[in-house]
């Protein structure tokens, strides 16, 4: 890495979260590091003279081939011991001419369907995976107050914005898929009737005259999410909490 081409003191860190019909994740990189498995976010510092929105997604590109992603800047993490640990340490000393900088960075969120991206592992990178939120990894640096961060302000900008859920959902979708991305969202089970009855009040949430097929159990109604009629709810401040 190049002195003259970065920064030392300023990252960014790419908080990247996928839905995947069941379960929330996070995409997390294994760092190529000899003799330790270490997990972390996909950050790296920012060139000299680079915008921070696009060395995000430049970051994010070069260590996991993502790219055409929503990034959104929500927070600067400064602590001076965010790069203490004596593994980040001799990790940072294997590939920065001044490891002993001050790193502040500068922390991206998002949003996705697992499925409508491919990942590979590059550069320091030895690998990509999508993690479960539900259960808990060990990350480098402060990577696991930064990604619980994102997550907690990713949840709270939801509840005032749902159009985010609807859009990780298939054009067409049942009650029952929309329950299961609310509890994948939240972290625990809703109460199936509660549930659909405090959707249904909404809207925005328009029945289809089509139910499913092919399947073993009773056919489920089809439901569209209509975003004209959304944006008239949201501008009354009348869209709904979960």
């Amino acid at each position: 890495m190049s002195e003259f081409h970065y920064n030392p003191h300023i990252s960014v860190d790419c908080v990247i979260f996928g839905f995947d019909d069941e379960k929330i994740n996070i995409l997390l990189i294994k760092r190529k590091q000899e003799g330790e498995n270490v997990y972390a976010l996909p950050g790296d510092l920012v060139q000299k003279g680079e915008d921070l929105d696009v060395a995000a997604a430049r970051v994010l590109f070069e260590l996991t081939s993502l790219e055409n992603l929503y990034l959104e800047q929500f927070k600067t993490f400064g602590s001076p011991e965010r790069t203490s640990d004596p593994v980040d340490v001799e990790w940072i000393k294997s590939i920065r001419e001044h490891p002993e900088a001050r790193v502040i960075t500068v922390a991206y969120n998002s949003l996705v369907k697992t499925e409508d991206f491919d990942y590979r592992p590059s550069s320091f990178a030895e690998e990509v995976l999508w993690h479960p939120i539900e259960k808990p990894q060990k990350l480098g640096f402060d990577h696991n107050e930064i990604a619980n961060t994102g997550w907690a302000m990713l949840r709270e900008k939801i509840k005032r914005e749902p159009v985010i859920a609807f859009s990780l959902l298939p054009e067409k979708f049942t009650l029952r898929q929309l329950q299961t991305l609310y509890e994948a969202i939240v972290g625990q089970e809703l109460d199936k009737r509660n549930f659909r009855k405090r959707m249904l009040r909404n809207r925005f949430l328009v029945p289809m005259n089509e139910k499913e097929t092919g399947v073993s159990h009773k056919p489920a109604q089809y439901y569209r999410f209509d975003d004209l009629v959304y944006k008239e709810e949201f501008a009354k401040d009348q869209w709904f909490l979960f």
